[in-house]
């Protein structure tokens, strides 16, 4: 029997050790095509950089000229950190109370707030672009209520299942000392939802960060995102600069790599709380 186990173990481990590779091999690809120069790219993509096709950090400098690589920064970063802040807090808040408050109507918003999970955002996007136009939601700040509609749905579901662990006698006792709804959410919920709140945040800022296609169609080129700036690096009749594309690719990888890296830990107990426990 432990030979058998091992043997699946072993087994189930190099699968997982494939999976690692396929899902690293395109990173990989990226971010050795972005010391590549221009024109050796295309011809041979999966080639190790050599004394030839060694550009450097010319395709970096060129990128960041070429697409106003840091405003772009500031803009993606002011939009991703505000819009997963209010989708926490408001998100946090929506649950607790249809959770706790057991009526027809908080059961209509939750199954609401469920049922716009499956909604495909092909189906709203001209109406809502046409929308933030006519209420002056096209701009940074009014981007971010736009981000909190769509965010909602997947982030109250994480957390009401979350919410259903906590002993409601924790909270009557809190009332008991004297707090009111908003005291007992801010200092006694909020900390206890501490895990599902960093797996909220982090599944959030991973779409929010790389999204293309909203701020595309709500704010434009106007205020440029990271993914829209590097677009912008196509230029006319199929032409590219892909060296510099895969310079800026890296370096709009590196900061989500970077905070996904620090809160990991939280995902999966954040994931399997708020989905099993309740």
């Amino acid at each position: 029997m432990n030979i058998k186990k091992h043997f699946w173990e072993n087994l189930a481990l190099i699968g997982l050790l494939i999976l690692a590779v396929v899902y690293l091999a395109p990173i990989l690809i990226v971010l050795m095509n972005s010391f590549k120069g221009r024109f050796f790219i295309s011809d041979a993509p999966f080639a190790l950089p050599d004394s030839q096709t060694f550009a450097g950090l010319k395709n970096y400098t060129s990128g960041v000229a070429k697409t106003g690589f840091f405003s772009a920064f500031g803009y993606s970063l002011f939009i991703t950190v505000f819009s997963v802040g209010a989708i926490v807090l408001f998100t946090a808040m929506t649950a607790w109370c249809i959770t706790r408050v057991k009526s027809r109507f908080s059961t209509l918003i939750y199954y609401l707030m469920v049922f716009s999970m499956i909604v495909p955002f092909q189906m709203v996007m001209f109406t809502m672009s046409k929308m933030a136009n006519i209420l002056g939601l096209d701009n940074p700040v009014g981007i971010i209520v736009i981000y909190l509609g769509f965010g909602a749905g997947l982030s109250v579901f994480i957390y009401s299942g979350f919410v259903k662990s906590i002993p409601l006698e924790i909270e009557e006792a809190a009332t008991i000392d004297g707090c009111n709804p908003i005291q007992t959410f801010f200092l006694i919920v909020m900390p206890i939802l501490q895990p599902v709140s960093v797996t909220v945040a982090i599944l959030n800022a991973m779409w929010v960060w790389n999204d293309y296609l909203l701020p595309y169609l709500v704010i434009g080129s106007t205020y440029r995102t990271i993914p829209i700036a590097v677009q912008y690096l196509q230029g006319g009749y199929g032409s590219r600069d892909m060296g510099a594309m895969m310079a800026m690719l890296v370096l709009a990888i590196i900061p989500i790599v970077i905070f996904y890296l620090t809160c990991q830990q939280y995902i999966i107990k954040g994931v399997v709380a708020g989905a099993v426990k309740g």
